[in-house]
């Protein structure tokens, strides 16, 4: 369900919209691409996670793999990423509360959500599970309620209610292979937050059985929800749409659903507040490990009488409590900057998976490692999701919007591997 969950956030909810403006329905083409990546991903990040459960996860595998500065990095540029979008979630689910609720101050709803989810944080690891666990089962029942709608509308059994059939897919692609390709950059990052299974899988009982069930669910709800969701929405609303602004309340509202706006605001409130709930968990979980492997100062690495990394939970939230504060300060010029600057971190993280995978996995058999669970296709599907990965990357770079982001990212990452190594080579010349 943290795997399901942190998939469907609100970059399905609402910017899904920007994937069908750019590329009509087409886009489900982009969806194909990035959900067979992801797919990939998941398989990868699951053989490891099994083999070797690590609250570091795949800042670990890359350690193991290509060694600790490459690990290190990666950590902290992932724990970077997490803990900025923590401020962009709070002061979102503020924000779209407060369009239902214009009594309620931004501002305190933002520090109250914060405040909340890191009470949470702060208790046994199963409390953060049960909150995660209903936050996602919300999403999942809002999902399929709007799917039962859509198919209804489509074959015109709502009294009332114009269907429009498959009209829509007439242009199927409306601005060629180039829409596709600008597509393929926004939806990739709708699927950011999987790689999070691999983290708590640490904290799991039995972590083989796991993450092999979690892989194995996870994938098929992902292509059925999404996809699912994507078809009716590209049906229903035309690519030249203003609703796309809001792409599920489109759907309801020409279903002729009542509160249809009000219901999917409220739905992408929880949304961010389930991501919110889930990135300080992933946060503070990898900040402990880099604390544990000396990465990071050891003060992080404490843990409470329930095993709970308090000092790495509270350092990972005061980040996200400066940056909101800023935010609320100088409206849209602190945020902005930082996202741009992490913005492209998933796609760093997913390709040290697959590297990691193909080296860890060619060492395991070399020395005859018996694996859990073991990724089939191997090599072929680890080294057909670096190529997806490459092309994503290319798209990116050829983008005038996309470009600032990844050269922002790659410096951020150059910038993180000289640190741990300049602090490596202090440390072994004290030693």
């Amino acid at each position: 369900m943290m795997g399901l969950g942190s998939a469907i956030g609100a970059g399905l909810f609402i910017g899904s919209g920007a994937g069908i403006q750019a590329a009509g329905p087409a886009v489900l083409v982009s969806y194909l691409v990035a959900g067979s990546l992801i797919i990939l991903v998941m398989w990868a990040l699951g053989e490891m996670a099994a083999a070797n459960p690590n609250s570091g996860a795949f800042s670990v595998y890359t350690a193991r793999a290509l060694g600790p500065v490459a690990g290190a990095t990666v950590g902290w540029l992932w724990w970077l990423q997490l803990v900025v979008v923590i401020a962009a979630e709070a002061l979102g689910a503020a924000g779209l509360l407060a369009s239902v609720f214009p009594a309620l101050p931004v501002w305190l709803m933002a520090l109250a959500f914060i405040a909340a989810l890191t009470a949470v944080n702060l208790t046994r690891v199963r409390n953060f599970g049960e909150f995660e666990f209903w936050f996602a089962l919300l999403k999942v029942v809002a999902i399929v309620g709007f799917l039962v709608v859509g198919v209804a509308l489509l074959f015109g059994w709502i009294p009332g209610a114009h269907s429009p059939g498959l009209t829509n897919f007439g242009g199927f692609a409306p601005h060629g292979f180039e829409g596709i390709a600008t597509a393929l950059f926004v939806v990739a990052f709708a699927f950011g937050g999987t790689e999070i299974v691999s983290v708590a899988a640490a904290e799991t009982r039995d972590p083989a059985r796991s993450v092999g069930k979690a892989v194995r669910t996870v994938v098929w709800r992902i292509l059925v929800f999404y996809f699912g969701s994507i078809f009716i929405i590209a049906a229903v609303i035309p690519s030249g749409s203003d609703a796309l602004k809001s792409p599920f309340a489109g759907v309801l509202d020409a279903a002729g659903m009542p509160g249809a706006a009000t219901a999917i605001t409220l739905v992408a409130v929880v949304a961010l507040l389930s991501a919110l709930n889930a990135n300080l968990y992933g946060a503070s979980r990898m900040v402990f490990s880099l604390a544990e492997r000396g990465e990071a100062p050891r003060a992080l690495s404490a843990l409470t009488a329930s095993r709970v990394p308090a000092v790495a939970v509270v350092s990972s939230v005061a980040f996200g409590v400066v940056a909101t504060v800023l935010e609320l300060l100088f409206p849209d010029r602190v945020l902005p900057v930082l996202l741009n600057i992490v913005g492209s971190t998933c796609l760093m993280v997913w390709g040290s998976a697959l590297v990691s995978q193909l080296v860890l996995r060619r060492r395991a058999d070399r020395d005859g490692v018996e694996l859990p669970l073991r990724m089939a296709g191997f090599p072929w599907l680890t080294s057909l999701g670096l190529v997806l990965l490459a092309a994503i990357f290319a798209v990116g770079l050829i983008g005038d919007d996309s470009r600032p982001q990844l050269l922002s990212t790659f410096g951020l990452v150059v910038v993180l591997a000289a640190g741990s190594a300049l602090r490596r080579r202090s440390a072994a010349a004290k030693a």
